[in-house]
This record gives structure tokens, sequence and C-alpha cells, in this order.
């Protein structure tokens, strides 16, 4: 089969390797359709974290199962499903309390592979969302709005409930990246009528104004967060949504929050905060790996289904596996907000 691997900072390539085969009762072998680059998967082609030379990639993906262990009792060769990243068990302590992206049992070194024609997916009797029909009964834009669930759209929605937003929130979404888009869709699925996202590009800003956002601040820095205080009368937001990572961008979530709010963070912190803004004001600060099958089975898919959200819509550029190293340029040039990786047709 053909995959795509990492071979140093700045360059990929796409490699003949064998085929996956089932190895334990839990697994299922998929055979991928769309996949997709992740913001966290530049911290190492550019180089700011390590990966292992040759080592497969990619960790959002939607496919047809292929085969099945002995113990996967809940989808079946032929199912249509997505495969996020997230391998929950479902029966641990941590997937039991609705936080699967924390699963005690999750298998060491799965975040990858997804950029391929086939994945080995672990734990695939719980953690695979089985989608109705087959991929030739859904739209183009459908299918795209099914692959966001495998990750982005899912990570989007655990800022938001990590955030704890209420209906009648004011909302402060920083990061207008595909998971900070996507976490507009979250606050407003949680009934925030007020949303008010920091963006700094004009292409992310309408999306995020389709999406949901009623204010876009372009400003940086102070004169970013004298803005929401501005909007806000004062006294801040009601919930921040942080879907960056950067040290600076937790400190600037505390300082746009109003006493006593939560900031749910999504972004794989640089480092914890040093500041004392949060202890003074009474602010929560929480958040992590999204609970990806979790929100999907509960609320994701079915909003999908119904047409209420079209998160697919941060997928910018397509290109095919042949065509990786294009894929993570446009990325990371900002070129692309997402793209969108076209493995195999219907």
């Amino acid at each position: 089969m053909k995959a795509a691997i990492f071979v140093e900072p700045g360059k990929m390539d796409v490699k003949e390797m064998p085929k996956p085969k089932i190895e334990k009762p839990g697994q299922a072998v998929i055979r991928i359709l769309r996949a997709c680059v992740c913001g966290s998967d530049l911290w190492w082609y550019r180089g700011i974290s390590k990966r292992e030379s040759g080592s497969l990639v990619g960790h959002e993906a939607i496919g047809i199962v292929e085969e099945v262990g002995s113990d996967v009792t809940t989808v079946h060769p032929g199912d249509f499903v997505i495969a996020p990243f997230t391998h929950g068990c479902g029966y641990c302590a941590a997937c039991r309390a609705g936080f699967d992206g924390s699963c005690l049992n999750k298998p060491a070194g799965r975040n990858g592979g997804y950029q391929g024609e086939y994945l080995l997916f672990e734990q695939a009797n719980w953690a695979l969302i089985k989608i109705p029909g087959k991929p030739e009964n859904y739209s183009d834009e459908q299918l795209n709005n099914f692959l966001t669930l495998a990750d982005v759209m899912a990570t989007g929605y655990h800022a938001a409930t990590s955030a704890e937003v209420k209906p009648g929130d004011t909302t402060v979404v920083i990061g207008d990246g595909a998971v900070g888009l996507c976490g507009v869709i979250g606050a407003r699925l949680r009934g925030a009528s007020r949303i008010i996202l920091m963006s700094h590009h004009e292409d992310r800003a309408k999306l995020g104004r389709e999406f949901g956002a009623t204010d876009i601040i372009s400003k940086r820095g102070k004169e970013a967060v004298a803005k929401v205080m501005e909007l806000t009368n004062g006294a801040g937001a009601d919930s921040v949504l942080e879907c960056v990572g950067a040290t600076s961008s937790i400190e600037e979530a505390g300082k746009v929050a109003r006493p006593g709010a939560v900031i749910g963070r999504v972004g794989v912190p640089q480092t914890e905060p040093s500041s004392n803004t949060l202890f003074w004001k009474n602010i929560g600060l929480r958040g992590g790996i999204a609970s990806v099958t979790t929100y999907d089975k509960n609320l994701l898919l079915d909003e999908v289904l119904k047409g209420n959200i079209n998160p697919g819509k941060v997928f910018t550029k397509r290109f095919d596996l042949d065509h990786i190293q294009d894929a993570y340029e446009a990325m990371s040039n900002r070129e692309a907000i997402k793209s969108l990786i076209i493995v195999a047709d219907k």
C-alpha cells in the first residue's frame, strides 16, 4: 500500500509499505477514503518537536472497514466509519466519565498511519463511529464534514465544553485555525449568544462569521484585550476558548475572561502560564485531548447528518496522496486553513 511518511523537517514522501494485518482481537483494518493534515502535524514538520524519520503520519480519516478482529462486533466489513485519533476503549474510568481522549487503555504509538491507503485501528469495537449508509450516499461537502469529526470539530467542541459555555454566554475564541473555527461552531451549539473571534486573516474571519461569530477582533496583544473589554462593558467574557497552545494565548485568555469564567483550552501548551492572573480573578482553566468518540456519538454526527453544521468548510485546499508534500506546505505557509487529502474515490 502507499502511505505518507515523515522524512525530515520540511520534507514528506510517499512510500510503498506492507498492508496492515489484524494482530489483536480488538483491531480493525480500514481502507482510507479521505484524510487531512492537522495543525499539530506542523510541530514536527517544522522541526519544533521531534519525530522519527520514516514514521507513518496522520491521525484523522474516514474510510471503509475491510477486516475486524474476533472481539469486534459493533462494526463489520463494508461499514462506513469515522476513525478518530483517540482510540478509546469505552469501559475504563476515563471513557465512562466521558473523557475517551484520555483513555487509560489507549495503545501507545498509534498517532500515525492515517495518511495512507490502509490503517490498522485499535480498540475498534467502541472507538469507531459508524456512519449510516455508504460513501456514495453523500455529497462531497458531507464527506468533508464527516472527516472533521475524526478530530478538529470534536476538538473545537471540546474547547466549548471545557469552557462550560452556556446559553446566553459571551464567548471569546482565541485562534482562527481549523480548531478555533470549529470552536465557534461548538460555542454556537452550546448556546452562546455572542461569539467574539480573535482573527488576523480575512479568509478565516469570513468563515468564522459564517460559522456563527458575531464579532471579529483583528488587533493583537493589549489592543485586543482592550477591545474585548470594550465589547463586554468592562466585564470580560463569560467563557473563553483557547485554541492555540502558546503561553501568550493562555495568558491573554485570562485577561479577557471575567471573574469566575472558565477557559477551555485544547491547544497543546508550550508551557503553563506563570502569572497569577487566573488566581486573582477566580478563573478556571481546563481542557486537553478531545473526547472524540463520545461527542460524535452523542451529538456531532447527528448535527452533521441533519445539516445543522458544516465544519468541512475548513478544508480550503485538496490534494491526492502523491502530493502530500504540497499538502503540508500549503498548511505551513498558511495557504490553506486545512489541507484535505483524497486517498481513494467513493
